[in-house]
């Protein structure tokens, strides 16, 4: 009996939304956002738009998704070019259709921090700050 409910619990898959479009948005300083949100930024986010926390912070845990109200990065990050990118995106798409981002920036960094095959060698010798940055990821 066991074994028959493990083997079922193991055939079960997720299978992708096709209303639900995710972005990766990675990049520096500018993906991290400068300007501090206004209140005009913090209101009127329609629940469609959605971001993934990729560090604990008061608005939510790393992994989980939430309506995506500014900051997006960070916990302290500021107004980021994806904040409207994604507003623009609910606006334009049919309203059965969710957009969710996944958010990683750090500022100052190379790209070579996105790559798979030099982050391990290129993260020892950046700036202190810099590595405690990468921590919070």
């Amino acid at each position: 009996m066991a074994a028959g409910l493990l083997t079922a619990a193991l055939a079960v898959t997720a299978k992708p939304d096709p209303n639900f479009h995710i972005y990766i948005c990675i990049g520096q300083s500018n993906m991290e956002g400068n300007p501090r949100p206004e209140q005009q930024d913090l209101e009127g986010i329609s629940p469609r738009f959605m971001t993934m926390n990729a560090v604990d912070c008061p608005s939510g845990k790393m992994g989980e998704w939430r309506t995506a109200v500014p900051p997006l990065a960070r916990c302290n990050t500021g107004l980021t070019p994806v904040d409207y990118f994604g507003r623009t995106m609910v606006d334009e798409l049919k309203e059965n259709v969710r957009v969710g981002i996944v958010m990683v920036a750090v500022a100052g960094c190379s790209i070579d921090l996105f790559d798979k095959d030099k982050a391990a060698e290129y993260i020892p010798k950046q700036a202190g700050w810099m590595q405690n940055m990468v921590k919070e990821y």
